[in-house]
């Protein structure tokens, strides 16, 4: 498929959540994926800014309420994603949403 490039001409990295939703709550079991073009099982991950030893594995089961982020070698790091211990989350689709889009938004505890 097709990437943009960033200005650096370095593959930016995704960060995908399951299930679906922003923010993500931690009492969902939430599951994260490292997407990007570097090399697949060289996976770094980032709690809250600090490296955090999950080296290598694509995905992620999410057990602390922090903001996580990952990248690859010759990859940018990913947009953050937050996750929350509250109990109450208003969340919103996490996949891309356009002004004009109809939204629908949970109130999920």
């Amino acid at each position: 498929g097709w990437c943009p490039l960033s200005p650096a001409g370095a593959q930016t990295t995704q960060l995908l959540v399951e299930p679906p939703w922003r923010p993500a709550a931690l009492w969902d079991r939430v599951t994260l994926t490292c997407q990007g073009s570097g090399t697949a099982g060289a996976t770094t991950w980032y709690k809250d800014r600090q490296r955090w030893g999950q080296q290598g594995r694509d995905h992620l089961s999410v057990t602390e309420s922090r903001t996580y982020r990952c990248d690859r070698p010759g990859t940018r790091r990913s947009p953050p994603v937050r996750v929350l211990d509250e109990p109450l989350v208003l969340q919103v689709p996490a996949w891309a949403l356009l002004e004009g889009d109809t939204v629908t938004l949970r109130c999920r505890g």
